[in-house]
């Protein structure tokens, strides 16, 4: 369905979840691990203990990873393809990998094997839906040069979903994003049109052990990851690579037009060489409005939930795209529906199709035409999300 086409009552909506979650059993991350780690990883596994209700319970861990429970649940809600960030724990990680920390120097070489386990993996289980699914692949900040070679798998697999970029919290010894150490990820995943997702979670710093640490976490863990924002743009990345796609997931998308409301006004202080009491150098300046930036570079995936016209206006139509968080508790399912229904009813049906379906085609590379026929069986109808068959 063309995103630029009047669409009918009974026309049906093609929807992509853009942000989804996937991963292997522990049985199946080890069949794909080096052989040189099994026995470090037959001591590290009898010693994990997995936290997340997600992954216990057999009806809940099998949908990251069993085809058929997967792909029926979400077309019961009218989903028909879907971006695959990761969801299990990969072989020696401390946690699911969206909130982990950065390896230290010490478990740097069984982490890297882990992400690597995962890669093989995620690029077999969407070779059996290519049309389906987008997956995103992982690397680490720690070592540019391993990181851009792991960028070269992904994009030589086929991963259409493009890069998870980790967070670089100021207690993790990384360089901040900002720094011109990590200049060759942005020139390799510009030069291969490899998109750069960074999800919320990774960014913030160590809470230690006191008892509000969690909530604290809760409360913060989306601000630290909008910062990703600001560090890419005030540091000139997508000055020096206009093509790259950057895309914001699950962390909402309201945030945005008073973000680049504040970066403009500073940025204009400091193309005039002062900001306050605070003087700049030419070469601290960006030639251009942050705003001209996020229009040119990135995007929001995100569960959109209630936005206002004026909040859709700012961030653009083209630039939002929505997602489930399948199979999170936390997600829409099994009311996605009513979710579409309550997030869309009184949008123009011409943008909520570049929001379902349009952006996220554009952004991954989805095959619009091969998924429609998924979207004329399984698909919502303009009337459904209207609430005009009520």
């Amino acid at each position: 369905m063309s995103a630029t086409a009047t669409l009918d009552a009974t026309d049906r909506y093609t929807i992509i979840s853009a942000d989804c979650h996937a991963g292997a059993s522990m049985d199946r991350y080890r069949d794909y691990l080096e052989s040189k780690f099994h026995d470090d990883f037959d001591a590290w596994r009898g010693e994990y203990r997995n936290p997340f209700r997600d992954l216990q319970a057999d009806n809940k861990r099998t949908r990251n990873w069993d085809n058929e429970q997967r792909i029926s649940e979400m077309a019961s809600q009218g989903v028909v393809a879907e971006v695959v960030f990761p969801n299990t724990v990969p072989p020696f990680f401390p946690t699911s990998s969206l909130i982990a920390r950065a390896p230290s120097e010490a478990d740097y070489r069984q982490r890297l094997a882990g992400i690597h386990a995962h890669n093989r993996w995620l690029v077999d289980w969407c070779n059996e839906f290519p049309e389906r699914r987008a997956g995103i692949g992982q690397i680490f900040l720690n070592d540019v040069d391993q990181a851009v070679k792991d960028i070269h798998f992904i994009k030589e697999n086929g991963l259409r979903g493009g890069v998870l970029l980790p967070g670089a919290p100021e207690d993790s010894g990384l360089a901040p994003l900002h720094s011109s150490e990590y200049e060759l990820i942005w020139q390799t995943c510009a030069d291969l049109d490899v998109v750069i997702n960074h999800h919320s979670g990774s960014a913030g710093p160590n809470y230690g052990d006191e008892p509000a640490g969690g909530v604290i976490w809760i409360v913060e863990t989306s601000w630290f990851s909008h910062r990703g924002l600001w560090h890419l743009i005030m540091s000139g990345v997508f000055e020096r690579h206009p093509s790259l796609k950057f895309v914001l997931t699950e962390q909402g998308a309201s945030w945005v037009p008073e973000t680049l409301r504040m970066l403009d006004m500073m940025a204009m202080g400091i193309r005039a060489g002062k900001m306050g009491e605070l003087g700049f150098d030419a070469d601290q300046a960006i030639p251009r409005a942050p705003s001209e930036y996020w229009a040119q570079n990135c995007y929001v995936g995100s569960l959109i939930g209630s936005m206002t016209p004026e909040d859709r206006a700012a961030v653009g139509v083209d630039k939002i795209m929505w997602g489930s968080d399948y199979p999170h508790d936390e997600g829409c399912y099994p009311h996605t529906l009513r979710a579409l229904g309550n997030a869309f009813n009184d949008v123009d049906p011409v943008d909520v199709t570049k929001m379902l379906s349009g952006n996220a085609a554009d952004v991954y590379d989805f095959d619009l035409d091969a998924l429609a026929p998924l979207a004329a069986e399984h698909g919502p109808t303009v009337a459904d999300l209207s609430g005009a068959a009520s």
